[in-house]
């Protein structure tokens, strides 16, 4: 193996850790756009499809070893054409159908780019996992240029996110090698999940139904007085979260 320059290693990394940073500024692009969204969703509609919002951007030691991994040069041009989770966004959804919702009220978006669309809610993976991944691309304007910051968007309802948690917590445990009948007992999870998501969509469709073809308030707001909602808005608890390079959740600040 060839040896490294100590002097061009410290430039590589200088680059990366610059890139990485950018990668952080687009997630910070597209959560202000969910957070929008759901904001608008809630004041004036009275309903809200996201339950929550988390978001990771992969640690230097993770892009590091995923270089070595997949054999992906270690350069800021490398990264960038052949790794696209380094910034990951998840957004838990009440119903199926808010999922898409959102995916259709985000990628209408002028500056949000889809790259690749990977519904695995119409066709789940073999072991039973259901999620709908979105790669999308997102201007990000620095100081001295604008740059094209890919984004990984995961959405999910919360029986999918809480059968994906646990999932990997398994994998995680068995370091992979995860005994038959955890398998055979996380797809029947997988289908239970599956049919609560159905059912529960069915119900909400029927609440619907009953209320005049309305969403169902969660509570008054039409009712406020506009210092009421103006001090709402300053005031208002955050559901946003992240989640780290396993899928853990962790609050934000």
């Amino acid at each position: 193996m060839d040896k490294v320059d100590p002097s061009e290693l410290r430039a590589v990394m200088h680059e990366v850790r610059r890139m990485a940073l950018t990668y952080k500024f687009g997630i910070d692009e597209v959560m202000t756009k969910i957070s929008i969204l759901r904001d608008e969703l809630r004041h004036m509609q009275q309903y809200n499809p996201v339950e929550h919002v988390g978001s990771r951007l992969k640690s230097l030691d993770s892009i590091v070893a995923k270089c070595r991994r997949k054999g992906i040069p270690f350069t800021p041009e490398g990264i960038r054409k052949h790794m696209f989770d380094i910034a990951g966004i998840r957004v838990t959804c009440s119903f199926v159908s808010d999922i898409y919702h959102v995916r259709d009220m985000l990628t209408k978006q002028a500056d949000i780019t889809v790259l690749e669309e990977r519904d695995y809610i119409a066709t789940p993976k073999q072991n039973g996992y259901r999620s709908l991944h979105l790669i999308v691309q997102v201007p990000v304007f620095l100081s001295d240029r604008v740059e094209d910051v890919i984004v990984e968007v995961q959405l999910r309802t919360i029986a999918m996110d809480f059968w994906a948690s646990l999932e990997h917590k398994i994998y995680y445990k068995y370091d992979r090698e995860v005994p038959r009948h955890l398998i055979d007992s996380l797809k029947l999870a997988a289908d239970v999940a599956q049919s609560l998501d159905t059912s529960m969509e069915r119900i909400h469709d029927e609440v619907k139904e009953l209320s005049g073809g309305t969403e169902p308030a969660a509570r008054p707001d039409t009712l406020l007085s506009p210092e009421e909602i103006l001090q709402e808005f300053w005031t208002g608890r955050s559901d946003d979260a992240r989640f780290d390079d396993h899928g853990r959740t962790t609050r934000g600040s």
